[in-house]
């Protein structure tokens, strides 16, 4: 019997998802249907709902609806309740739903698989302090970096989620005219590229060594790695990986089965450039 899965947003035509869990299935022979559906503002929890109840196994859940999922699921894994937000809910043999967090999972490991960065001991940078930053700060903690620095337009916010953050690890906020030495890794959580803006961060937190590394991607260079680029740095890496890591973090989840990220990576690539 085909099992059923979809994503969750509003808006959703955008949404790279169905194409992505539709390649995995195919990978590891998995029968499923993949939908996006496009949800009212609100609607969320009666659309969910109804998903599961409809023999819904699994969803994926996107904007602006991952803080609403947190408070929609039964359960919550610790990287759920440490990002206060849900990207994925699963069904569970007891007909319960666990809600998790596999934003920071497919992040952690685009850097440290795809493109073999190494975080244990690294002096990281991550800029923003909305909800896509806090969905990644608890895995990266995890893997032990010597510390984290949070910068935010908003300083309190940044203070705020440090100290929420602290036993996990080294974790720190600063202000952006605080900031006077170069970091190994930089993380960008704000959504500025797309605007076309940069973060206000000087050019001394990029040296000959560091990794730069935008959550959004497109076709050309973010504005931010092209910044980055221009200023010296090791390495500029888009979002893309994370968006195809999360998903199958998502897929193994739900199928219990591991598809080949690398294969789909590229062929996502391919085609943004096409």
């Amino acid at each position: 019997m085909t099992d059923l899965y979809a994503v969750m947003g509003n808006p959703i035509n955008h949404s790279k998802s169905p194409q992505i869990h539709s390649e995995f299935a195919e990978q590891t022979s998995q029968d499923i249907v993949y939908s996006a559906m496009q949800v009212p503002l609100d609607g969320f929890e009666s659309a969910v709902k109804n998903f599961f109840t409809k023999s819904g196994k699994g969803l994926n859940i996107t904007v602006p609806f991952k803080e609403q999922a947190f408070k929609v699921a039964d359960k919550l894994t610790i990287r759920a309740q440490t990002a206060q937000a849900v990207n994925t809910l699963i069904l569970q043999e007891d007909g319960t739903i666990l809600g998790d967090n596999t934003d920071g999972a497919g992040l952690v490991g685009d850097l440290i698989k795809n493109h073999k960065v190494p975080l244990k001991g690294q002096r990281i940078l991550v800029i923003g302090a909305g909800g896509a930053v806090r969905g990644i700060l608890q895995p990266f903690l995890s893997e032990q970096p010597d510390s984290i620095t949070v910068v935010n337009r908003t300083f309190e916010k940044a203070q705020i989620l440090a100290k929420s953050f602290n036993e996990f690890g080294s974790i720190s906020a600063c202000e952006f005219d605080e900031l006077n030495q170069p970091f190994d890794v930089i993380i960008n959580g704000t959504s500025a590229s797309l605007s076309g803006q940069l973060p206000p961060i000087p050019q001394c937190v990029i040296d000959e060594n560091t990794v730069v590394y935008d959550m959004m991607y497109g076709k050309e260079l973010t504005p931010f790695l092209r910044w980055s680029q221009e200023n010296g740095a090791a390495k500029v890496l888009d979002g893309l990986g994370m968006l195809v890591g999360q998903a199958a973090v998502s897929f193994e989840l739900w199928r219990n089965e591991q598809p080949d990220s690398q294969a789909v990576l590229l062929n996502m690539r391919k085609q943004l450039k096409s």
